[in-house]
């Protein structure tokens, strides 16, 4: 939808992200690399959630 703004993860973000669920299919992930992956989720939770605010107002549905 054009003109309505999009929250996404930086390129940098992203690439780490990569790099640990890579890891995770060839090796068990350390505790703290486990840590490091479910925050990642909650920020995709939390981007997900405000841009569905987002988009609801600006279409009116608030």
């Amino acid at each position: 939808m054009e003109g309505i703004p999009i929250f996404k993860a930086s390129t940098a973000v992203k690439n780490l992200l990569q790099e640990v669920l890579d890891k995770q299919q060839t090796l068990p992930l350390h505790p703290g690399e486990e840590q490091e992956l479910h925050l990642y989720e909650e920020i995709d939770d939390y981007l997900s959630f405000v841009n569905r605010i987002i988009r609801n107002i600006l279409l009116g549905r608030i």
